[in-house]
């Protein structure tokens, strides 16, 4: 008997505001699939105005997966996210319908395409005791496990050193020997067929729509948000913090921003960050198609 067909995975992905949202339901909503989010600030209720996460309507019109599945104080990896990812695309297979992701987050964009996270398990004893100590101290005992060197590690950014040395102390491996298990790892989903298509627009048209979208979200009430957020533990969760929007809008909440610079700034590092999406997309992805959203037939995409 020949080999069963592949199962399909279809990636639509393209710079924050180049329209991803719409594209990506007019093509659901015609070939009978379903959406499964591949970014990383829209598993967290409440975050809405400033994630541009798509509105109830839109979420009517197809069914989405992995949208408001956690609180604030949830926080979600990259191996969870593999883990959910998986679990959704093979239920949404097994009811004979299609799969699309839809998003632009890089880390776990990449996770469609190569292995993302390593089966180093941390004890919450271990982890507690490096995260009390100095940066120093910590760079200084990953040095003396590593006599071979550090490699590529950004040792001036302390999370990646802590991190580093809890692999290094759990495993009793070397990076340089951390690496070379990593490389061996299959992809999460090796077992399906992937086909990639990124949307992208020239980028002085790209900066018009993310000015607007930025005018829009401030008058929909974006501080609003923030502030609301805020009181349930926004500032807990790093990386919804630090999410462009809502740490300029804490910043000004903090009294470290003007009110007056605040639609400015979240316009400057939206463009900022657009400039290391398109980076990204040419150097962690497989080589892929770009297409002008407004150009293609939405409903018959060339994948």
């Amino acid at each position: 008997m020949p080999a069963a067909a592949q199962p399909i995975l279809r990636v639509l992905t393209g710079c924050t505001a180049v329209g991803k949202t719409e594209l990506a339901l007019r093509w659901a909503e015609h070939n009978n699939a379903e959406i499964l989010s591949c970014d990383s600030l829209l598993f967290y209720r409440g975050m809405d105005i400033g994630t541009a996460k798509p509105s109830r309507d839109e979420l009517a019109r197809v069914p989405h997966h992995l949208i408001d599945t956690n609180g604030l104080r949830d926080q979600m990896d990259v191996g969870r996210y593999v883990q959910a990812a998986l679990a959704c695309a093979r239920d949404i297979h097994a009811r004979g319908k299609s799969v699309l992701v839809a998003g632009g987050s890089g880390f776990y964009l990449r996770a469609f395409f190569h292995a993302v996270v390593d089966d180093v398990e941390v004890s919450p004893a271990l982890r507690e005791r490096i995260r009390g100590q100095a940066p120093a101290e910590a760079l200084a005992e990953l040095r003396a496990l590593n006599p071979q060197g550090l490699g590529a590690l950004d040792t001036a950014n302390p999370r990646r050193v802590t991190r580093a040395l809890e692999r290094c102390l759990s495993s009793g491996l070397t990076l340089s020997q951390l690496a070379q298990e990593f490389q061996a790892k299959p992809a999460p989903f090796a077992d399906w067929e992937t086909r990639l298509l990124r949307l992208d627009r020239e980028p002085t048209e790209l900066e018009g729509r993310i000015a607007e979208r930025v005018r829009k979200m401030l008058a929909a009430g974006l501080v609003d948000e923030v502030r609301a957020l805020a009181g349930e533990g926004l500032r807990d969760n790093p990386s919804a913090a630090r999410a462009i929007g809502y740490r300029e809008v804490l910043d000004v909440l903090d009294g470290r921003l003007a009110e007056s610079g605040l639609e400015q700034a979240i316009v400057s590092n939206t463009r900022a960050l657009v400039r290391k999406q398109r980076t990204w997309f040419r150097t962690q992805v497989p080589p892929h198609r770009a297409l002008h959203p407004d150009k293609v037939d939405a409903t018959g995409l060339p994948w």
